[in-house]
């Protein structure tokens, strides 16, 4: 969904059954089903670089590309893996090495003129310049948290919106933002005390969440794991929100409900609750992908693409709903789209708008790529059976990957 809102893109154990379906010859792709028999012999043997003892080398691709995901799992932590994977919380923002666009004047305002063009990678280095020269900027620090969420990078996020709330421990954005946050990184104690403390800071409803359940952010837990009873209070909460007055929606309430059920995997309540806040903010491309996302998970990828779509043509540049839109397109089997989105991703977080461009006295640099993308492209380009590619894949080298898929690199 991350504002970043949420994102569980697609389940891990959904995924991993279709891997190993796939892998026992048990089917094919229609839709959402596996059925029946799909795996190319031959191909496995050319991935592997043997041929012959189809069994064993079949058993192996898949035993190996199953190892890959897993391992992919431990490098970055997604939001579809269980409750049991490590989190590690970065308690100090992390700055870029080399910002490019450090110099800029009116850091703040430019990055906000760029987000609104869908230029993730340079805003956020503008919002780094503009918190590192005023490192008590609220709105620095808050816009920076949530575009980091926007553009993949979830860790980054976390500790910019808690440096926000120690700034500002009533700024309502950074407690939804941080909410997403926990939630997609399966840390659902931390994201129901973030929509606890959502309701308390807000003038309209503070009168409905009791003081003595409300904590400063990033206070640690022992476990990440959301007792349903708590669960059910905070639900509750919300719903007397919404409740207060009913002849007018409030959108903001509809989002930290559809968050809410999100975490307890009712999730056609939450489509229902996205949906209805797009009645009254039909150009969120934000608010787009958390529905699509939301779809994605209820095993609803053709309407979960659709959403998406919906998100990059109010943002372009939207990184995490494009790696969202090419994860549904996995499940779709329409692997060559699903590679091609994660391209397109990739060269917008290098490009920016552009390494030429100058903006003032400061040139744009070569923004950094997500390696949680580049990983999930080499499992797209496994499935397509381009095992040529997995060299050039692994030495870094996007332009040639661009123009085998024929994209543009500009």
């Amino acid at each position: 969904m991350s504002e970043a809102v949420t994102d569980p893109k697609i389940q891990a154990t959904e995924f991993m059954d279709f891997v190993r379906k796939l892998g026992k010859g048990e089917g094919a792709v229609e839709g959402d089903e596996v059925k029946g028999k799909t795996t190319d012999a031959k191909w496995v043997g050319e991935y592997l670089g043997t041929e012959g003892e189809e069994e064993e080398e079949e058993a192996g691709y898949w035993g190996q590309l199953e190892k890959e995901w897993q391992e992919l799992s431990k490098q970055n932590t997604h939001p579809w893996l269980d409750d049991f994977a490590g989190f590690s919380e970065q308690k100090d923002y992390q700055f870029s090495e080399d910002n490019h666009l450090k110099e800029v004047e009116n850091a703040l305002e430019e990055g906000k003129r760029r987000l609104s063009e869908g230029d993730l990678p340079s805003a956020v280095l503008l919002f780094e310049a503009e918190v590192q020269r005023n490192p008590d900027s609220i709105e620095g620090w808050q816009y920076l948290g949530i575009t980091q969420a926007n553009n993949e990078q979830e860790h980054a996020a976390i500790a910019a919106l808690h440096r926000c709330l120690q700034l500002s421990p009533s700024n309502l954005s950074a407690h939804l933002a941080l909410a997403v946050s926990y939630t997609n990184e399966s840390q659902h104690n931390r994201a129901l005390e973030s929509l606890r403390n959502w309701l308390y800071h807000n003038p309209k409803y503070r009168h409905l969440a009791p003081e003595s359940g409300v904590a400063a952010a990033g206070k640690p837990h022992l476990s990440s794991f959301m007792a349903p009873q708590e669960h059910k209070d905070v639900c509750d909460l919300f719903l007397k929100a919404a409740q207060t007055s009913p002849e007018t929606l409030d959108p903001d309430i509809q989002v930290c409900l559809g968050v809410l059920y999100n975490l307890s995997n009712e999730f056609d309540k939450a489509v229902d609750c996205f949906t209805a806040a797009l009645q009254t903010r039909p150009d969120d491309a934000l608010l787009w992908n958390k529905l699509g996302a939301t779809l994605a998970n209820s095993s609803r990828s053709e309407e979960a693409v659709h959403a998406y779509r919906q998100a990059l043509a109010h943002m372009p540049g939207f990184t995490r709903c494009r790696y969202n839109l090419g994860i549904s397109c996995i499940n779709l089997r329409a692997y060559q789209e699903g590679a091609e989105h994660f391209l397109t991703a990739l060269n917008h977080q290098r490009q920016a708008t552009g390494t030429a461009e100058t903006v003032g006295e400061a040139k744009v640099g070569v923004a950094q790529m997500s390696e949680t993308i580049w990983s999930t492209l080499r499992l797209a380009v496994s499935f397509l059976g381009r095992s040529s590619l997995i060299p050039i894949l692994e030495a870094r080298n996007l332009d040639t990957l661009l123009a085998e898929f024929g994209l543009a690199t500009k």
